[in-house]
Parts: structure tokens; C-alpha cells; sequence
């Protein structure tokens, strides 16, 4: 029962570990910013989306 527990510790630890590494692992506050990252305001679906008349 204990070694359930346990494993079940360990899995959970895992995916906040790898949660965690995904949000804080990107770029950095002071980097620039790449030009064509940012999109103009009226873009409201990126490069592949069609264009409406």
C-alpha cells in the first residue's frame, strides 16, 4: 500500500517538476522580442488562418 503511495508521490512530483520547467523555462525578461512574434491588432489568426474580404 505504501509503495502505492509512494509511487503515486513520485509521479505527482514528476509533473509538477515538468509543469513547472515549461512555464519559467522561456525566454528572458530582458531578451528582445522577435519582430514577426508580435502580430499586428488586427491579425486575428496568425499567418495560416484565410483572410476575410
Amino acid at each position: 500500500m505504501w509503495l502505492l503511495v509512494l509511487e503515486a508521490l513520485a509521479a505527482l512530483a514528476l509533473l509538477l517538476f515538468a509543469v513547472w520547467w515549461t512555464m519559467f523555462s522561456g525566454r528572458r525578461r530582458d531578451a528582445p522580442a522577435d519582430s514577426d512574434a508580435q502580430g499586428s491588432e488586427d491579425d486575428e489568426g496568425g499567418a495560416d488562418a484565410p483572410r476575410r474580404p
